[in-house]
């Protein structure tokens, strides 16, 4: 499986990080080895000073398929979940200014966490209205830190699926990572994050 992931796709967050909006969505992917799931501890690593949270709605893909009109893009998931991206910011930042890749800062162990998976008749409840109009939340020890919705996404689900698709094949079980709204910030050893998705807490775990 794959865990693919999409940078700058709000643009409350790119201007908060001062970069440029893209013209089409900003792909990188994490290894397997970065998920961490079933709200187990997550553990600073020794070489970054800095990690940041980077909440953001994951799908699922449930079929095979490449070169995938966005018309038939839904066909390709009926759950989501949510994520974080941790990223380590002093690392990318290092990275960046040399014009090298940022996979040490994005890509490291249990950098990916990925919640329980919720199918998506569950994104239409209250104020939330489908996969394109649902509110996601991070609360980092009982503080609300991120707030997002899916309908200030720069690119939709469905726009992302059909644009990853014509470079990389998706088979079942890939994930794919959303973007991440405005409110970045980093961790500490001893913080918790919940977060929250159309009212529902999907993951609650320690950093340590």
């Amino acid at each position: 499986m794959k865990i693919i992931c999409i940078g700058r796709n709000y643009d409350a967050h790119i201007r908060e990080l001062n970069n440029e909006v893209p013209e089409e969505p900003v792909i990188f992917i994490k290894p397997d080895t970065a998920l961490l799931r079933n709200n187990n501890p997550f553990f600073i690593p020794d070489f970054s000073n800095e990690i940041h949270h980077e909440l953001e709605l994951v799908v699922k893909i449930k079929k095979p398929g490449r070169h995938i009109p966005v018309a038939f893009a839904k066909d390709y998931y009926d759950e989501v979940a949510l994520g974080i991206d941790f990223t380590a910011r002093d690392v990318q930042n290092k990275l960046k200014a040399k014009g090298l890749p940022w996979e040490k800062a994005k890509g490291f162990d249990h950098s990916a966490v990925v919640s329980k998976f919720i199918p998506l008749s569950d994104l239409n409840s209250g104020e939330n209205k489908g996969i394109d109009h649902c509110f996601f939340s991070l609360q980092k020890n009982g503080t609300s830190v991120q707030e997002g919705c899916t309908a200030h996404m720069i690119h939709s689900v469905d726009q992302i699926i059909a644009h990853v698709s014509e470079y990389f094949s998706l088979r079942i079980g890939d994930y794919i990572f959303t973007g991440t709204p405005e409110g970045v910030g980093p961790v500490q050893t001893g913080d918790q994050l919940i977060g929250i998705l159309a009212g529902q807490t999907m993951f609650d775990f320690s950093v340590r």
